[in-house]
């Protein structure tokens, strides 16, 4: 493949360029972001209904309309993103955030509760791990692959800071209350955080190669194909997190037990993530692409065709929790190992948005589909085979492609 990022030149970027505090900065707002506007949301999702009377199946449905929302949105966060960098993007996002959360925690009714997740998905697009890979990535230029990890490990303690911390606070307070007070951490960490350290001057975008076919990237038979791939991958991923507590309960786990294992999928994820460098070093993009993805089938089918010992599935749910971690930076690199960093944030977005709404309808499509299959085991082995699907178009995905000016 030929390197098209190669050196200060091509990515737009020189190490006097990178802002000192912008790695940092980026730990700590991932961090609280995802763990105030995403992961607090099903700590208090009990108490919320106890107290509203809404049903848990709206609520939850206002928190998927929000991720449909960052889906559609993270497209012209992506453009903005090219053009003027982080800062605005992101600190605009955070405010939007915070803003968010007052009006989830103020309430009267459910629409009004669903207007502020539409503007919470809005903040998750501008705020979440796209923009910050989009700096990194041009800010650090060949070094983007360890800063990205770096970013990725600090996003995973998110659930372990916040989910702790959220329950602390419901104990003491209402949910209302619990909201309001993690939006004033929000607002004191993200914002600042973002005006402050993002400030560097935005690199010029790395020039772009002559263009050899008319096909804008977008529609262009590589895209389509890894998109597709993308799309199923996260759906199958997303639908196997939600499923592995019932899938570990249907054989006799207590809920303790499946918690458990879950917690140490997390645990997981974030070895993953540890990994990837050296499996990037070592790999072409087609291998590495189409391998994980194939892992991901091989750990959903297993836990679909292996009934026990528990001590084994709660090891299987540790392995799919490494190949989730991978997979993340997988997607994170996508666009550059095919397509340069010149237009990364608008193909990022335009790439990342199909399987984002994937991803949100994947946990409620997964429990509407375990019954008509037949149980939670049925399921994890339909997942698989979505997987292998999956994995067979990663693999055709053609991998040499210069676009030029062909990207519109």
């Amino acid at each position: 493949m030929t390197n098209l990022h190669s050196g200060a030149a091509a990515t737009g970027t020189g190490f006097r360029s990178r802002p000192r505090a912008a790695l940092p900065a980026l730990c700590a707002t991932q961090i609280t972001s995802w763990g105030i506007v995403y992961y607090a949301f099903p700590v208090l999702l009990s108490r919320l209904t106890a107290d509203t009377g809404w049903s848990a199946d709206a609520a939850t449905g206002a928190f998927s309309v929000a991720l449909l929302v960052s889906g559609v949105a993270g497209i012209l966060v992506g453009r903005i993103l090219d053009r003027r960098g982080p800062r605005a993007v992101m600190t605009g996002g955070s405010v939007i955030g915070v803003l968010a959360l007052l009006v989830i925690a103020a309430a009267p009714s459910l629409p009004v509760f669903f207007l502020g997740w539409m503007l919470a998905g809005i903040a998750m697009a501008a705020t979440f791990y796209p923009p910050a890979f989009a700096a990194l990535t041009r800010w650090w230029g060949p070094d983007r692959i360890r800063a990205l990890t770096i970013v990725t490990l600090a996003g995973g303690l998110a659930s372990t800071v916040f989910a702790p911390l959220t329950a602390v606070l419901a104990e003491h307070l209402s949910w209302r209350q619990t909201y309001v007070v993690l939006a004033v951490i929000l607002a004191a960490i993200t914002i600042p955080a973002h005006a402050l350290a993002l400030r560097a001057p935005w690199p010029a975008a790395p020039p772009e190669p002559p263009a050899t076919d008319r096909t804008p990237t977008p529609r262009s038979r590589p895209f389509l194909l890894l998109a597709s791939a993308f799309t199923l991958s996260s759906f199958a991923m997303y639908a196997a997190v939600i499923g592995l507590i019932p899938l570990l309960t249907e054989r006799g786990a207590s809920a303790s037990t499946a918690a458990w294992a879950l917690g140490l999928g997390g645990a997981g994820q974030t070895l993953g993530r540890t990994l990837y460098a050296s499996l990037s070093a070592r790999t072409s993009v087609t291998t590495r692409t189409a391998t994980l993805i194939a892992l991901g089938a091989a750990t959903s089918a297993a836990l679909a065709l292996i009934p026990g010992p528990m001590p084994l599935l709660v090891v299987l749910a540790v392995l799919a929790g490494i190949v989730r971690g991978n997979l993340t930076l997988l997607q994170a690199t996508a666009v550059t190992d095919r397509w340069g960093t010149t237009h990364y944030g608008r193909l990022s977005g335009l790439l990342g948005a199909p399987a984002h709404i994937a991803a949100a309808l994947a946990p409620w499509a997964g429990v509407a589909l375990a019954g008509p299959l037949g149980g939670y085991a049925h399921l994890f082995a339909a997942l698989a085979a979505l997987s292998l699907i999956s994995t067979i178009l990663a693999a055709v995905c053609p991998v040499k492609v210069q676009t030029g000016r062909n990207w519109g």
